[in-house]
Order: C-alpha cells, then sequence, then structure tokens
C-alpha cells in the first residue's frame, strides 16, 4: 500500500466544501468530521455544481461522478476475479463532543449491559485509554469509526469493520492494524464500485434478420466508448483517488453453439478507437473482423447475442506517482437475433 501523508484539513474549509455538496449533511455533524448516527450512516446524497458535474457524500467520503459514465443503458462493471470493493472502511466520524453526545445515552439507557457500559465508560471517560472523550485533544484530530458502504449493508463483508471508535491525531496515519482504514487505495476500490459505463448493444450488419451461412458484422461506435471515471476524496483528511475505466475488448456470444465468431476467439479487440468496423455496400462476402456467422435458423424463436465490453481499470491518488491497477471489469448486454434460412427460387 503506497504511503501517505495524512493532514488535518481545516475545518471551515471542509465543511465548506461539503456545504456545496451537501448542506443538510454538513449541518448536521460533517462540518466537524463526524455525522451523530452512532456509527450507522450508510446514507448517500449529492448535488450539482450548475454546469454538470454531479457529486455525491457517502459516509466521510465524497464522490465525484461528473466523468462517469450516464443514461438509463449505463450499467455497472462486475469484477473478472473473485476480488470486490471493501464492503465496510474506517474514517473520521466524531469530534470528542459528538461522540459524548452519542454514548452517554446509550450508557444512560441501561440497555447494553452494565459490564459493557462499564468497559465503555473506562476507554474513553476513565484514561484506558482515553479519558473525557479526548476533549483536550479537540480540534487536533477526530474519533474514526466504521461505516458501512452503500448498498452493502446485507453482505458479510460488513462485519469485518467491528472496531469501537478510535482516535487518530491531524496529520497522522491510522492504526497499522486497521486494515480497513480509508487510504487513497481503497478510496479507489470504492470508486471502482462507482463505475458507470455504456451498454454494449452492438450495431449489425444485416440488422435484426440475418441469414443462415451469411456472415453478420458487429461493431460498436468508439464515440460511445471512451474512458470513464470517479473520483473519491475525504476533505477532511485532504486525500483523493480517481479510478479510471478504458475499454479493451469486446466478446462476442452468439446465443447458441451453432454459430461461429470473427475472430474464432470471439474477442473483438479496441483498434484505433473503434472495436469492429461498420459494414459497408459490397463487402457481403468479405470476412468481418468482428462479428458471427450463424448456422442454424432459429425457428420460431430468437438468439440470444450477448456482447461484453471488458474494461481496462486502474488508479491515481494522493501520494502515488504512478497509476496503479485495478482487477478488470466486465458490462454486458444481450439483443435478440433472428435467424432464417436463405431461399432458393425454383424456376
Amino acid at each position: 500500500m503506497p504511503s501517505v501523508t495524512y493532514r488535518g484539513t481545516a475545518v471551515a474549509a471542509a465543511a465548506a466544501a461539503i456545504v456545496l455538496l451537501c448542506p443538510a449533511q454538513a449541518l448536521a455533524g460533517y462540518g466537524h468530521g463526524g455525522s451523530t448516527n452512532g456509527g450507522s450512516d450508510t446514507s448517500a446524497s449529492g448535488g450539482s455544481d450548475g454546469k454538470g458535474g454531479l457529486s455525491a457524500t457517502a459516509g466521510a467520503i465524497v464522490f465525484d461522478r461528473s466523468r462517469n459514465g450516464s443514461g438509463q443503458s449505463a450499467g455497472t462493471v462486475t469484477s473478472t476475479t473473485t476480488w470486490t470493493p471493501p464492503a465496510c472502511y474506517y474514517a473520521p466520524k466524531y469530534t470528542p463532543d459528538e461522540l459524548k453526545a452519542y454514548l452517554e445515552p446509550i450508557w444512560q439507557a441501561e440497555s447494553t449491559g452494565y459490564q459493557w457500559d462499564a468497559d465503555q465508560r473506562a476507554r474513553y471517560v476513565e484514561g484506558h485509554p482515553y479519558k473525557d472523550f479526548n476533549k483536550e485533544k479537540a480540534d487536533k484530530g477526530y474519533w474514526w469509526d466504521s461505516y458501512v458502504t452503500v448498498g452493502r449493508e446485507g453482505d458479510p463483508g460488513a462485519l469485518a469493520c467491528s472496531k469501537p471508535p478510535f482516535w487518530v491525531d491531524q496529520g497522522a496515519p491510522p492504526p497499522a492494524d486497521v486494515a480497513e482504514a480509508v487510504t487513497p487505495e481503497i478510496l479507489a476500490q470504492l470508486a471502482y464500485a462507482e463505475i458507470r459505463v455504456p451498454s454494449t448493444e452492438v450495431d449489425l450488419a444485416p440488422q435484426g434478420t440475418t441469414k443462415v451461412n451469411l456472415p453478420t458484422w458487429a461493431w460498436l461506435d468508439g464515440a460511445e466508448f471512451k474512458p470513464v471515471s470517479v473520483t473519491a476524496s475525504v476533505p477532511l483528511l485532504g486525500i483523493q483517488a480517481t479510478t479510471t475505466a478504458e475499454p479493451v475488448s469486446l466478446t462476442l456470444d452468439p446465443g447458441t453453439k451453432d454459430a461461429e465468431t470473427y475472430p474464432a476467439s470471439g474477442v473483438c479487440d479496441l483498434t484505433d478507437g473503434r472495436i469492429g468496423e461498420p459494414y459497408a455496400q459490397g463487402e457481403a462476402t468479405r470476412t468481418p473482423p468482428c462479428g458471427v456467422r450463424y448456422l442454424r435458423a432459429s425457428g420460431n424463436t430468437t438468439f440470444p447475442l450477448r456482447a461484453t465490453l471488458t474494461w481496462k481499470i486502474h488508479w491515481t491518488g494522493t501520494g502515488v506517482p504512478a497509476a496503479q491497477n485495478l482487477p478488470d471489469g466486465t458490462f454486458g448486454a444481450e439483443q435478440a437475433v433472428v435467424v432464417q434460412e436463405i431461399q432458393a427460387v425454383n424456376r
């Protein structure tokens, strides 16, 4: 994991940055790096800069999605490996007063048991190891606590962040044994989950209905498949990461075993900013650089041609001098293809 120097951002500046995005949450504690909901904050909200740039907050993190894919057909990339972005993470959440305001009502309710309450008082009030919620360090650091990644609330991985709130001084890294503490790398991984890419419905020639043993050309408009990116940041820590997805290849699945693909692997690489080649008049007998040939008719039904685009994903961020790779992602779509027998006319 790249080394990062954390810095304490002035409270007024951080508050101003977040107020622009989310006024209600800023007034509810985010101006001090915390919420007051007791460690279960998974809310997300957002706003616009008036120029088409959309941003959103989720816990302590601000997402800038202004360079992301958009439209009704856009979707989330799926990792080509078993890796997934983290389901939970630790980040600044409370000032000393905010932690006190959260914990004391729980203790007073006496619903969590005498021993738990006594242990909590010893930890945060009586100096084992913290005294009086670290009020003497107010404005010199933050209480960190866990957040569940939005959309992952029921994920077993969300249970990995079970540590009680801990203190981190401004400018200091979180404890080394807290693997899920937010860093530029974790921000990049969380931004991965926010990436949206266009649908991969391909242009076909012939379009809609093709013939048995007739090559069907397939291609994608390169103008629609440009790199997309999402930036995640924690203003209070002055750290950020940008995750970028770039299209690299298209995989065709004809939807039946009775078919051949061009090329034989079914993988059409991105070349000169486009995948495949548009069909031109007079090229019916030429082998398409990307396409499919059906060997039997679809009868009274259709074949579900699936086109899956592979995206190479990398990130850069605070303290990271060169781009770092994350697992490739894929996103696909199906389209119905009618395949008919070629009719011969007997004279």
